[in-house]
């Protein structure tokens, strides 16, 4: 575990954030800045109790002035997702919600059917299933340099380790390592606002250990395959893995 999370450390997080924030189109600022970090926070990409990046790194990767990107750190907080700690270990921090949705004293099923009326499941499903199975791919097709590949196992080798708590995070990050493998920004950067449509919907249903084994079996044919370079193998080990997913979430649903 100290390994991975070393790993994860020396990574860095510009790379862990690099599907996600890229320069904001001019006249939405505020509102696509807000979206791109409101992404960072539900894909997991940095965990709960560790610090975002510097303001001024933030504004520079969202074009946005150091002004525009206070307004937005002051919503998070309001919101209670981050913190801002003064000092110097200082900067903003993210925070643990205090009741997952679902958990406690909610009705998960209410929340649930909120999130439900609020995207087409089918489409997200199909549109995920459209970016990974090609991602994989593009990854297997085109091959991976000695970093990347070792970049690929560790990631993988995160989710093994993973606690129950933090199994969902370290699984994105493993689809997250693959999708900007595949060499398309423009396919990381799509797959990364799907993904967090999913994982609003998988974070208000249990984690099951068998299903959670069967995956592991299926990321680890996945990644064997993208290291040979099977493409053909990579792509079917993947869509057969986001239908393990999707008749999961379809489960519930009904």
């Amino acid at each position: 575990m100290g390994d991975i999370r070393g790993a994860e450390a020396g990574a860095g997080a510009a790379d862990r954030l690099a599907p996600v924030l890229r320069p904001v189109r001019a006249g939405n600022g505020f509102e696509e800045a807000l979206q791109q970090i409101l992404q960072v926070l539900r894909l997991g990409l940095v965990p709960y109790g560790e610090r975002l990046p510097a303001e001024r790194e933030l504004a520079e990767r969202l074009g946005v002035s150091r002004v525009t990107l206070r307004e937005v750190l002051k919503v998070l907080q309001d919101q209670g997702l981050v913190e801002s700690r003064r000092g110097r270990y200082g900067g903003t921090f993210v925070l643990r919600p205090a009741e997952a949705p679902g958990g406690g004293t909610g009705d998960a099923g209410d929340e649930l059917r909120r999130r439900i009326a609020a995207v087409d499941v089918e489409d997200t499903l199909r549109f995920r299933e459209v970016l990974e199975v090609g991602a994989a791919g593009l990854c297997a097709g085109h091959g991976l340099s000695e970093e990347e590949a070792n970049r690929l196992r560790a990631a993988l080798a995160a989710t093994h380790d993973a606690p129950l708590a933090d199994y969902r995070r370290r699984d994105t990050l493993l689809h997250l390592t693959i999708a900007e493998l595949s060499g398309s920004p423009t396919l990381a950067a799509q797959y990364a606002a799907v993904r967090a449509t999913v994982n609003d919907l998988l974070d208000c249903i249990p984690l099951l250990v068998r299903n959670l084994e069967h995956s592991q079996q299926q990321h680890t044919a996945l990644v064997e395959a993208v290291l040979k370079a099977d493409a053909d193998a990579a792509r079917e080990a993947m869509r057969e893995h986001c239908a393990g997913t999707a008749a999961l979430l379809r489960g519930f649903l009904a």
